[in-house]
């Protein structure tokens, strides 16, 4: 079984991963491609929303919890998720246009910034590719929240000291960490892999390492949606620490 942590990039998704403590990483063009390679029943956390409402932008209870627990500057990093209805649209135009049609709500330029990559894993989800693997959705900065003892990052993870800041928390969990980081720099253009995607991955990646007991969810009840899977984001357990 292998462990992903994975996140959006320019060129598609960025993935490291886990097996008998050895670790790889990559770029693949679309999630399917990552999900078709992958082993049976291994786990993928994943920076991106999966429990998407079909028409409402009522906020999921999973990013009100997240924003709760980051408090400002951080918690403005979880924005709103747009509703299923909205993944078709091509331009922003339209995007908001129905949005605000069908919520009364707009549509943040990040998130449409995004729906092609959400459309992409609301189809895969449907269909079922793979249901042996675990998919689970992470949000980064409430992962380094966690890995960080309850502590919400300083920095933007754009600056300096922001990167330098949560590579800090990695490296005391993963202490491969910098050298992964670097190796992946080194691997790839800037126009296809940005320096925080490979940081919020690693932060997805330890987060899925850790044992079950150790992960715990917000909301603690995640909300369903119509194809029965969950809305949740995921982290590393406060309470459940042994180290």
């Amino acid at each position: 079984m292998a462990i992903y942590g994975v996140d959006g990039c320019r060129a598609g998704w960025f993935y490291v991963s886990e097996r008998d403590d050895r670790f790889n990483f990559g770029i693949v063009e679309t999630l399917v491609d990552l999900v078709a390679s992958a082993s049976v029943a291994s786990v993928m956390f994943i920076d991106i929303p999966m429990g998407l409402r079909d028409t409402s932008a009522v906020p999921r209870a999973c990013d009100v919890a997240a924003r709760k627990l980051l408090g400002r500057p951080r918690s403005s990093s979880v924005f709103a998720v747009p509703p299923r209805a909205v993944l078709g649209c091509d331009d922003y135009a339209s995007a908001l246009a129905k949005s605000r049609h069908l919520s009364g709500k707009g549509l943040s330029r990040q998130a449409f910034g995004i729906v092609r990559k959400i459309r992409e894993v609301d189809e895969l989800l449907a269909n079922a590719v793979r249901p042996s693997l675990n998919l689970r959705e992470i949000h980064p900065e409430l992962c380094f929240w966690a890995l960080a003892d309850g502590h919400a990052m300083t920095y933007s993870k754009e600056t300096e000291a922001g990167f330098r800041e949560r590579l800090a928390v990695l490296e005391r969990k993963l202490p491969s960490a910098p050298q992964l980081v670097s190796d992946a720099m080194a691997k790839y253009l800037r126009r296809d892999l940005a320096r925080d995607d490979i940081v919020d991955a690693l932060a997805a990646l330890v987060t899925a390492m850790q044992p079950r007991d150790r992960l715990s969810t917000v909301p603690l009840d995640p909300e369903r949606y119509a194809r029965g899977l969950i809305m949740e984001n995921v982290y590393c357990s406060l309470s459940a620490r042994a180290d």
